[in-house]
């Protein structure tokens, strides 16, 4: 009978190394869940090296870069019809992230830890750009490009001690590339998968095929990005995110989501790039009226609702697809659902609700953590063991 590390003698045949998703989306949920309590010890007056600025960093650089790593990795194979970066080659990109990770843990101000935390994303633009020119896939060089562009934005924010300035830059233009890496796959994906559910059940509502608006929508979202990065408290730049707010908003209204509440593993896709049209407009908004609604609400809607809400929506149904599972929410990934969303909810009021401040402040973070608790608890074990068959 063969032992146990005669049976995983290679990387190919363990499981965590099969496909992208394992490992990237275990290591990001395990994280998240981490990170917040992290943080709200240093506000607390401990952990004196996990600063405000090691906070953005991590939910932008680490738990994200890990989400973004895992889900491109899954869907490129798919996208470009070769084979997935699989064993010691996805150990070794995988290595680089955890090393950033525990650089910057350790000292995050240092030359050294900025050197390390820069080689992952570094590495998987390289690996996305290869997949990408080598099968062709001309519809996702776009896709390249932002994970290039999120790779500079991160040593950006690295270069505070130089120019502080340039490293809030930094730390707005993963906001914006990621917000755009939603409207893009977020756009294509939700509508998809929901019109493959519904014309399962002969329903006559259909979500509308992509078309000129959703182009339009697109486009006025990415230069109003673009306007907020160059001119974040101008006017123009806030109605042009309102307007592109209300444009993702009228896009999801064409996908039919009101007759997805059925099954939550759907839902919730819907449910995410609502948060992202939402976001949109409020980070307007506070561009347009300052004093009126807080910068807090419109970035916290945008991460910790839009990115939260839909990476989860993501990790979800990736996982139970790619291995073996039903695609429906059972009851502990729908109280995760539930779990993010108020974590969010709470975040947005906070700043609108100052006396009570602390206390939705540490809410937030204690039902953030949970969520990404309950993922870990029910999706590692499908992670860490081969796919099921049948």
């Amino acid at each position: 009978m063969s032992t146990s590390a005669e049976r995983y003698r290679s990387f190919e045949d363990v499981p965590l190394f099969g496909m992208g998703f394992r490992p990237f989306f275990l290591a990001a949920g395990i994280w998240a869940a981490a990170a917040a309590p992290l943080w709200m010890a240093r506000y607390f007056g401990g952990l004196p090296q996990i600063n405000r600025d090691w906070h953005v960093h991590e939910m932008l650089f680490g738990y994200l870069s890990s989400v973004i790593a895992g889900f491109l990795l899954t869907a490129i194979p798919n996208w470009t019809g070769r084979l997935p970066v699989t064993g010691m080659p996805l150990f070794l990109l995988f290595s680089l992230w955890c090393v950033g990770r525990i650089a910057m843990l350790a000292a995050p101000d240092s030359t050294s830890s900025a050197v390390l935390d820069s080689l992952f994303l570094l590495a998987l633009a390289g690996i996305v750009g290869r997949e990408v020119m080598a099968g062709r896939n001309v519809r996702n060089l776009p896709v390249f490009g932002m994970v290039g562009l999120l790779a500079v934005a991160n040593i950006l924010t690295h270069l505070r001690p130089i120019d502080s300035a340039l490293a809030t830059l930094g730390e707005r233009s993963a906001l914006a590339i990621v917000a755009m890496l939603l409207a893009l796959i977020g756009g294509r994906i939700t509508p998809s998968f929901t019109r493959n559910w519904l014309a399962k059940r002969q329903s006559t509502r259909l979500p509308s095929p992509p078309d000129r608006f959703d182009a339009l929508t697109l486009a006025i979202t990415g230069l109003s990005l673009i306007s907020w990065l160059a001119l974040p408290d101008l006017a123009p730049a806030g109605a042009a995110l309102v307007v592109a707010g209300a444009l993702n908003a009228a896009r999801l209204s064409r996908w039919c989501g009101r007759l997805t509440t059925s099954e939550p593993l759907l839902l919730i896709l819907h449910v995410g790039y609502a948060w992202l049209a939402f976001a949109l407009a409020l980070v307007g908004a506070h561009v347009l009226a300052p004093t009126v609604v807080a910068s807090a609400a419109g970035v916290h809607a945008l991460t910790a609702g839009a990115f939260g809400v839909m990476t989860l929506a993501v990790m979800t149904r990736v996982t139970r697809g790619h291995t073996g599972q039903p695609l429906t929410a059972d009851r502990g990934t729908q109280l995760l659902y539930a779990l993010v969303n108020a974590s969010a909810l709470l975040r947005v009021m906070a700043p609108f609700i100052s006396a009570y401040y602390t206390l939705l402040l540490v809410t937030a973070a204690f039902l953030w953590s949970g969520a990404f608790v309950v993922f870990v608890a029910r999706y590692a074990p499908l992670m860490l063991r081969p796919r099921r068959t049948g």
